[in-house]
């Protein structure tokens, strides 16, 4: 019988990953992506450049969809989205990152992607996983991606479906962190018969991307301060080699020694 699976795909590092290991491991992969207004919306973009290039491969087919949430922009209370407050820069574990909460946007996220899951089940006569990319390193300051959380909202989401047993999960990165997530992109990535540079060039972790004009490419870079980018350079720092997304700040594109440098000085003030 064949393998199903829904896989909710922001555009950062973390869902890319977990896209392509779906894609090793399933039959056929269903891939959405949200629109919810995020001024780091060129995530979409990024998501839309990968799925692109991974469908010229001779890979499981793939769906993708962009679910249309933006009419929501304006109703909501964060940072992360447009007209918000300014997002602040730092490690995860300051205070202040609690700007960056969108209120219940993982509960928004996961009844669409059950409903899409339980959806495939029902059209194949058979079963769906829906793919997360939870792991260990997911900050406490995000009470919806708690264990709690979670098993509260699939409890309602089979009280309140018939068949709902027809979905399961696939968490591969429950006890890993961003740098183990990395590792196995590194993996898969040669499994798959990708280049490594040319699917993390098209993810975005930024929290804060810069758009740069005149830049070549489509113009965005990572900013290098936000807390999202923090722990994506420590990852690349980790894993031994270069991250192949453009990196800039106020005064234009910098160097990827200058972006570590800056990212190694706030780990080490963070771990005294």
């Amino acid at each position: 019988m064949e393998r199903h699976v829904v896989v909710s795909l922001s555009g950062g590092m973390d869902s890319s990953t977990l896209l392509l290991r779906c894609l090793k491991e399933y039959d056929t992969v269903t891939a959405i992506s949200f629109d919810y207004g995020q001024k780091h919306r060129v995530e979409l973009e990024r998501a839309q450049s990968l799925v692109n290039y991974i469908s010229n491969q001779a890979l499981s087919p793939l769906t993708y969809r962009v679910i249309k949430l933006d009419g929501l922009v304006d109703l909501l209370d964060s940072a992360l989205v447009t007209g918000g407050d300014e997002v602040p820069e730092g490690h995860y574990a300051e205070d202040n990152m609690k700007a960056t909460v969108v209120p219940n946007r993982n509960k928004i996220f996961a009844s669409i992607t059950q409903a899409v899951a339980l959806s495939v089940a029902n059209q194949t006569g058979g079963n769906c996983d829906i793919a997360l990319g939870i792991h260990a390193g997911d900050h406490a300051i995000y009470p919806d991606c708690r264990q709690e959380f979670r098993d509260a909202d699939d409890a309602a989401f089979r009280i309140g479906n018939w068949d709902a047993d027809k979905v399961g999960y696939f968490t591969p990165y429950l006890e890993g962190d961003k740098f183990t997530i990395l590792q196995d992109g590194e993996v898969l990535c040669k499994e798959l018969g990708l280049d490594f540079d040319e699917v993390y060039k098209r993810t975005n972790t930024s929290y804060k991307p810069i758009q740069i004009v005149s830049a070549s490419g489509d113009g965005w870079f990572s900013d290098y301060k936000s807390a999202s980018s923090v722990e994506r350079v420590e990852a690349f720092i980790k894993l031994g080699r270069p991250d192949p997304a453009a990196y800039a700040d106020e005064t234009g594109p910098v160097t990827w020694n200058k972006v570590v440098k800056s990212v190694t000085k706030v780990l080490e003030e963070y771990n005294g």
